[in-house]
Parts: structure tokens; C-alpha cells; sequence
């Protein structure tokens, strides 16, 4: 009897749970749908006043019509029709004039973030990297934010990502996956204080969603403190990824001191094991990047060969900078020049 129980109470579970799992996937179905006819329906409202308007929706005949059609529209069918709503339907319209380009997987709540961004490129990189990667609202935030695009063109190809960085669908180079500095507010370590390296580390690990959006599309965790052995010697990496987009392993060593070549020629160690002793068939070679308080460039490079391309250096934060610390961390001028050639 016991055990007719027992295997009752089992099956039951493995049925709720079953059914548990059809009805989230049914709310998400729902909402999807739901999300996508009322971002199609706003674009549908924006281009309504826009072609009533023209681009005078602020002279006295569109404040007219734009408080007329608030007035009613709520009147009808509660709130979200204000005169401020109406107005970001339209700019809806006149950012995204292209109905198909739309993305599905992002809601009128992305778009609101999108549109903040006044550079047509920069803001289409970013409508088409939040639907590839799926970010959430306030990721999205996040990522302009901490200028995340100004920071993928900091890579080392600086001319190449400059000249592709609107597109996304090419498999990316080494260099254009490496961001520099990279900015990982998420810690909450305050400006100045200074932390011990095994510190470090263990706050990533706790706060590991938020690195791996920081580190960009592609990234697996794998592995911290991976150890191996050479004629008896231990070494220590300090955390291991998978990139499924590079195909490749990525090591990472975390210095909160000034960089040296000594960092660098460890990492070209660590490296150089990984590519003889532990790449899977299919893998590329795989890359390593030494994460640092301060980077100085000549240092890295003088000490790694000119046509280098799978050891990196890069600078971290743990607050988040201004934009004019970012700016001239960057060196924005630069990529402005590039433009201009």
C-alpha cells in the first residue's frame, strides 16, 4: 500500500510538473503576442500622426490634434494615450520608418530605451544586439549606459570594427569580440579601494550573469582556479570561458595592480598549454586576456609579437566612470578620425 503511495505521489509530481511547464510556456506565448500587437499598434499610431502632423506635430495644429486625440483615446480606453505617449509613438515612427525591420523579441518598453540613442547606427546596433542576446529592459540600460558600442570599437582592429560594426551577422574576429576597459559597476566596489586579486575573482563568480553580459554575446563559464602541472609545478588560471560564437576557450588572469610582461608572458604560457593539450576538434585556437588595474600600452606592445592575436590586455572598473572618463579612456577622437578617412 506504501509503495502504491509512494509511486502515486511520484507520478503526480512528474504531472504537475509537466503541466506546470506547458502553462509557463503558454503565458510566454501570450505575452509575446500581446507585446508584438501593441508595439506594432503604437508604430501604427505614430505613423497616423506623423502624416497628420508632418514635423510640426509642436505648432499649434498638431498640440491641438495630439490633445485632442489624448483626450479621447483615454476617454475610450484608459491610460497610455497621453500627449507625452503620443508624442514617443510618433518618434517611434520617425526612428523605425521601416515596419518589417521591428523586432519581435523586444517590447514598447525597449524601444522607449532605444530611442534615447540619437545616432541611427549606434541605436541600430543596439536594437539588433538587445534582440540577439535577449537583454532585458534594464540591461539594455545597462549596456548604453557603460557605452558598450564605444567600448566594442576600442577593440584592437580598430579600422575593421569601425568599418563593420553595424553588422552583427559576420563570425567576429579575435579582436573585435575584446572590449577595453571593461566596466563592472555590478561589484559595487567603491572608487579607489583597493581589493586582493582571490577577492576579486570570488565576486565575479557571485555576480557571474552580470560579467558574462559584460563580456558580450557568446560566453560560457567553465572553469575558475583551472589547474594543471608541468613536471611537477601547479599553475592556477583564474577563470576559464567558452565562446561558442569564436568557437574557442577563453582564459582569463585578473591583476589589481599595474600590468607587466610578466602577466603578459604568463598568459602566453597558459595559452600556448591550452592549444597543445586541451582544444577540442572543431575548436579554434583559444584566446587569453589579462584583466588589469592599470595597462600601460607600450608594455603590451613590446612584449607580444607584432602579429599577435590571441593574447590581450585590457583595463577594468569597478564603479562606473563618467562619460568623460570613458570618453578619454577610449579615446573617442581617434575613431572620429577613422571616420573621417
Amino acid at each position: 500500500m506504501e509503495n502504491k503511495i509512494a509511486n502515486i505521489n511520484s507520478n503526480s509530481e512528474e504531472i504537475y510538473s509537466s503541466i506546470r511547464s506547458s502553462v509557463i510556456n503558454a503565458q510566454h506565448r501570450v505575452y509575446s503576442a500581446v507585446n508584438s500587437a501593441m508595439v506594432i499598434a503604437y508604430w501604427e499610431i505614430g505613423e497616423q500622426i506623423y502624416k497628420a502632423c508632418g514635423e510640426n506635430e509642436r505648432a499649434e495644429y498638431g498640440k491641438n490634434l495630439l490633445k485632442y486625440l489624448s483626450d479621447k483615446l483615454t476617454a475610450e480606453f484608459g491610460k497610455g494615450y497621453t500627449v507625452r505617449n503620443l508624442r514617443a509613438m510618433r518618434q517611434f515612427y520617425c526612428n523605425y520608418p521601416i515596419r518589417h525591420t521591428l523586432c519581435a523579441e523586444l517590447s514598447w518598453s525597449h524601444y522607449r530605451v532605444l530611442m534615447r540613442v540619437s545616432d541611427k547606427t549606434v541605436r541600430d546596433f543596439y536594437t539588433e544586439e538587445c534582440a540577439k542576446s535577449m537583454w532585458s529592459v534594464r540591461q539594455l540600460e545597462r549596456q548604453i549606459n557603460t557605452m558598450y558600442y564605444q567600448r566594442l570599437l576600442a577593440s584592437q582592429d580598430k579600422k575593421a570594427v569601425a568599418a563593420e560594426i553595424g553588422s552583427i551577422e559576420p563570425k567576429p574576429e579575435y579582436e573585435k569580440a575584446i572590449k577595453d576597459p571593461y566596466v563592472m559597476e555590478f561589484l559595487q566596489i567603491k572608487p579607489d579601494t583597493h581589493v586582493y586579486e582571490t577577492d576579486l575573482e570570488q565576486a565575479l563568480i557571485d555576480h557571474l550573469q552580470q560579467f558574462l553580459l559584460e563580456l558580450g554575446r557568446g560566453f560560457s563559464f567553465v572553469s575558475r582556479q583551472k589547474r594543471f602541472t608541468l613536471n611537477g609545478q601547479d599553475f592556477f588560471i583564474d577563470l576559464v570561458f567558452y565562446n561558442y560564437i569564436l568557437k574557442c576557450f577563453v582564459l582569463i588572469d585578473l591583476k589589481t595592480d599595474k600590468l607587466t610582461h610578466q602577466d603578459l608572458g604568463q598568459m602566453q604560457m597558459y595559452v600556448n598549454y591550452y592549444t597543445r593539450e586541451l582544444m577540442n576538434e572543431g575548436d579554434n585556437p583559444p584566446i587569453g586576456i589579462v584583466l588589469c588595474a592599470e595597462k600601460n600600452d607600450a608594455i603590451v606592445k613590446y612584449t607580444l609579437p607584432e602579429d599577435n592575436n590571441q593574447i590581450f590586455a585590457s583595463k577594468y572598473f569597478t564603479y562606473l566612470p563618467t562619460e568623460e572618463e570613458l570618453k578619454q579612456e577610449l579615446r573617442i577622437d581617434e575613431f572620429r578620425k577613422l571616420d573621417e578617412d
